[in-house]
């Protein structure tokens, strides 16, 4: 089952995270997520994905998920949940580049971002999300057969 933790304790779980790295993930995570909130201020922060085994996964959204901020041992992993669907003209996707759905920016220690870039990615994926929200889906209902005979 997916949890979603309330916007105010999200973000408090983003600062821990945050100053608990004490190292260059942690200054990373907290430079992409004022990018984040310089590009879009409507942006949501939220914690999911909680588990015994792990704390949970900052996740920021507007009308769904924009991205995902992990942290691993040599990278801070960005994942969009739709990049597949994105334009990337700048090339910032480095990683999940096979998968149908998903895209991911690898940024390891030492690494500097295209902020100016990084931005029209995260507003793409709103424009993406908030299109999504627009659209009618329709509802096929039943599927029903006539018998012959």
């Amino acid at each position: 089952m997916k949890k979603t933790v309330a916007v105010e304790s999200a973000s408090a779980f983003i600062d821990a995270k945050i100053n608990e790295l004490a190292d260059w993930r942690g200054k990373t995570l907290a430079k992409v997520r004022a990018i984040i909130h310089e590009a879009d201020p409507e942006i949501v922060e939220e914690r999911k994905w909680m588990k015994p085994t792990n704390p949970g996964t900052p996740v920021w959204s507007h009308a769904g998920i924009v991205c995902t901020g992990e942290t691993y041992k040599n990278a801070v992993k960005l994942t969009f949940a739709r990049g597949a669907s994105l334009q990337d003209p700048s090339g910032l996707f480095n990683a999940s580049l096979d998968g149908n759905v998903r895209r991911a920016i690898d940024i390891r220690e030492g690494e500097k971002m295209d902020e100016r870039a990084f931005k029209e990615l995260i507003l793409a994926a709103v424009a993406f999300n908030l299109q999504g929200k627009n659209k009618r889906r329709p509802n096929p209902g039943r599927a029903r057969s006539k018998r012959i005979g």
